[in-house]
């Protein structure tokens, strides 16, 4: 037997009110449709709920039964979309994204400060990981959209271009090569240099960029993270090649950031999604505030 809600709460409205009048306000709609509804409930029942006379609305033995029970029902009913709506409501508060770490660093403070400002209530988690993990998170769902290095070999995934940054050669601010305008791969040729691990997506890029250039290079320190490369050349252990940005991500002293070309490297940042999935509106907001930050960074060819 299908449940009448619409019936049996005209009922509870009529019973609780004594009153045809009072229960068709309450409830927004007419007389005659609250009696309609009635009607149906009590012919799909085979039992009379009501006595109605010109002056006053009573119970039936079967209706004052049925009054307890529908109560109840309906205010379980009403607890369970309540309960519902809140949790849709706590799951547009939250959002997750990808980030490499060297924005997450860097550039993704000043726009969640901005996006905090806008949005109290929200909370934003933040997967700091790799080119290749961001893209495996935003395919799975577990993040709305990635900030990354784009590439081309994700069907899965739309891609929107944001920014293109040079990778530059990091070495002691003491080091003949600061007082450069710009250096040449070729001029690297016997000097310690300090790779990023291959699961990188920076790795990926210089490696094909250099051809078989990257062979004549003295790769003899290889770590995981840019962070780890910017440190050992501070120390005075090797060179290493990394984005524009990463300077400024770690703020690191004793360091200078020198042109490299022959040849130049680039990489291109943007924002990875899911084919064919809509961002929910907070997380296409924060995407947009991204963007705007991006657009007042400069920009290299």
């Amino acid at each position: 037997m299908r449940l009448d809600f619409l019936g049996l709460e005209a009922f509870l409205a009529i019973a609780e009110r004594s009153s045809f009048r009072r229960a068709s306000a309450h409830l927004g709609i007419t007389q005659t449709a609250l009696s309609h509804r009635m009607k149906k409930l009590e012919d799909h029942l085979g039992v009379k709920l009501l006595l109605r006379t010109t002056r006053q609305v009573s119970l039936t033995p079967a209706g004052l039964e049925l009054l307890p029970k529908v109560r109840t029902l309906l205010d379980d009913a009403h607890q369970v979309f309540a309960d519902l709506a809140a949790e849709a409501n706590a799951r547009q508060e939250r959002i997750a994204i990808g980030c490499l770490p060297t924005m997450a660093i860097h550039f993704l403070p000043r726009v969640l400060s901005d996006f905090a400002a806008a949005h109290p209530s929200v909370s934003v988690r933040i997967f700091d990981n790799s080119a290749s993990e961001i893209a495996e998170r935003v395919q799975k769902g577990e993040a709305e959209f990635g900030i990354t290095i784009l590439s081309s070999n994700r069907w899965d995934l739309e891609i929107k271009p944001l920014i293109k940054e040079p990778y530059v050669l990091v070495c002691p601010s003491d080091h003949r090569f600061a007082r450069s305008g710009s250096v040449r791969w070729s001029d690297l040729e016997g000097h310690p240099l300090i790779r990023i691990s291959a699961q990188t997506g920076n790795r990926i890029l210089i490696d094909d960029a250099l051809g078989s250039l990257r062979e004549r290079m003295s790769w003899l320190y290889e770590v995981q993270h840019i962070a780890s490369a910017v440190s050992l050349v501070e120390a005075g252990v090797g060179l290493t090649v990394v984005p524009r940005v990463a300077i400024d991500a770690f703020r690191a002293t004793n360091v200078a950031a020198v042109a490299l070309r022959a040849p130049g490297v680039t990489r291109t940042l943007g924002a990875v999604t899911r084919r064919g999935v809509p961002l929910t509106p907070l997380a296409d907001a924060l995407l947009k505030m991204i963007e705007q930050h991006l657009g007042r960074r400069p920009t290299s060819s």
